[in-house]
């Protein structure tokens, strides 16, 4: 269930440019930064970039990853 909740104007503004960049909501790109914030506070030895990354990897699923084969092992 969705609440309303206030938020700097300037926040707002931020939100709606990079939303529209990576096509999302105003309300997903909120969503998506507070992720991202949490993850980084619960685990602050991980580069920031990293935490982003392994979200939006997770959040695209299985079906569109390509199974890592060890260079050894490669035809």
């Amino acid at each position: 269930m969705g609440m309303p909740v206030r938020i700097d104007d300037t926040l707002y503004g931020q939100a709606r440019v990079q939303a529209k960049s990576e096509h999302r909501t105003i309300a997903g790109q909120i969503e998506f930064w507070a992720m991202i914030g949490r993850a980084a506070l619960d685990n602050p030895d991980l580069p920031i970039d990293f935490i982003r990354d392994l979200l939006i990897v997770r959040a695209e699923g299985k079906g569109n990853s390509t199974p890592f084969v060890p260079e050894g092992k490669r035809s």
